[in-house]
């Protein structure tokens, strides 16, 4: 199975490799919208800004691929951090549109005496879904690795896979619809159950 990894100059893309590979997949760090429509699963990882990251996939011309080609051919997708972010229509960071394939915004953090941003380190996911086949093995309340100051706020609350408590907030940290999975954690940094969680992606076939 060849496994396309969306190469817009973002940050982790390496690690992310690491992961597929270990998990006994052959990755492709790609920035060819021809490749990644050849591929069998696409992640699109990362760590950086929305506004850079759009401007990045703008260069690279991988904007149409990522909301209309990868879908066409039902190629299953998962996003990584600002691969979740930039899902959604819009993000108060650097007040940029954003690709628009699932309704919704993303919004910073509250400024309050009970959360630290940027919100970094281990905590908790709780699953809405735990019979879908993507969520095989895994167990409700899991740890998973956090790196994030902005969260995604769904329009459409059937979409929602996993939600995390920060604070006295609870955000949506996993979501799923049409060909995308997506997370706010770091699967590739989320030890056991990420890598879990990523290969239960990889194998599936019933995305």
């Amino acid at each position: 199975m060849n496994v396309g990894i969306v190469d817009y100059d973002g940050g982790n893309l390496t690690s992310v490799a690491k992961a597929v590979e270990h998990l006994g997949f052959r990755p492709l760090v790609t920035d060819r919208p021809e490749d990644l429509l050849d591929c069998d699963r696409v992640i699109f990882p990362g760590v950086g800004a929305a506004g850079a990251t759009m401007e990045a996939l703008r260069q690279a011309k991988l904007i149409d691929v990522l909301k209309f080609g990868l879908e066409k051919c039902g190629i299953p997708c998962l996003g990584i951090c600002i691969g979740i972010q930039v899902l959604f229509d819009h993000s108060e960071e650097n007040d940029v549109d954003t690709l628009g394939i699932f309704a919704g915004r993303v919004k910073h953090f509250p400024i309050a005496a009970n959360i630290k941003v940027p919100h970094i380190g281990w905590n908790q996911v709780e699953f809405t879904n735990l019979d879908h086949p993507l969520m095989q093995g895994m167990k409700n309340n899991d740890y998973f690795y956090f790196v994030n100051s902005y969260y995604v706020i769904p329009k459409d609350e059937r979409i929602i896979m996993g939600e995390t408590i920060y604070g006295n907030l609870r955000f949506t940290s996993m979501v799923r619809g049409r060909n995308w999975t997506a997370c706010q954690f770091h699967l590739e940094k989320s030890g056991r159950s990420g890598l879990k969680l990523l290969k239960n992606f990889l194998d599936s076939p019933c995305l």
